[in-house]
């Protein structure tokens, strides 16, 4: 059980959106890592055998809001619902990718299927309400579709085309599944702190 109160959480959670909004305004996605523990870790999957994951602060600013991030100026990525539980200090967050990119007619570029973040929170010995595990997800193929259209339509930038030739294990953060340094569910998930339903016999 979390000792964080529901209002420390949606406070906190004001808070993230705000800076998501400054962030998506400046197109510098670094200054999110303030709002993560000292030792988080935060991943996603590209494919069943490419993962990607950053452990603590800095590479969470440097690798996943930082190399994963450049060149998607424009880019939005707008909270349509979120779900917070004060019992697990959980915040479940679904979102849009939108790309600030208009086709010929006037409709902008969107990256289709749900998308979204699985954020388990703690409190700091300072007090503060930090990330302490995110994990993401996307629909991968339809992200491919979507840039794929954007190419052939002539309208990606060159920030957008270098941003897409960052690909594969040779990224700082991606890994082949066997060798991720930290577990593609949650550590208190993996550890079996949270378990609901007990395997079938």
């Amino acid at each position: 059980m979390s000792d964080l109160t529901r209002a420390e959480i949606q406070e906190f959670w004001d808070s993230w959106l705000d800076t998501n909004r400054e962030a998506e305004r400046t197109g510098d996605w670094r200054t999110l890592a303030d709002h993560y523990a000292e030792d988080a870790t935060y991943g996603w999957m590209y494919s069943p055998d490419e993962h990607f994951m950053a452990v603590g602060r800095d590479q969470i600013r440097d690798w996943a809001i930082g190399i994963e991030m450049d060149g998607l100026d424009g880019w939005r990525y707008d909270y349509q619902a979120s779900v917070i539980d004060e019992q697990k200090a959980m915040i479940v967050g679904f979102w849009k990718q939108k790309s600030g990119i208009l086709d010929d007619s006037g409709v902008e570029f969107e990256i289709l299927g749900l998308g979204g973040s699985w954020i388990g929170v703690e409190r700091q010995t300072t007090g503060e309400v930090m990330i302490a595990w995110q994990r993401d997800w996307f629909d991968m193929p339809s992200t491919a579709h979507t840039f794929m259209e954007i190419l052939a339509a002539n309208k990606a930038p060159d920030t957008l085309l270098k941003r897409m030739s960052v690909a594969g294990h040779g990224v700082p953060g991606h890994y082949h599944y066997k060798d991720i340094p930290s577990t593609v569910w949650p550590p208190p998930v993996e550890r079996g702190d949270f378990i609901e339903q007990e395997p079938a016999r």
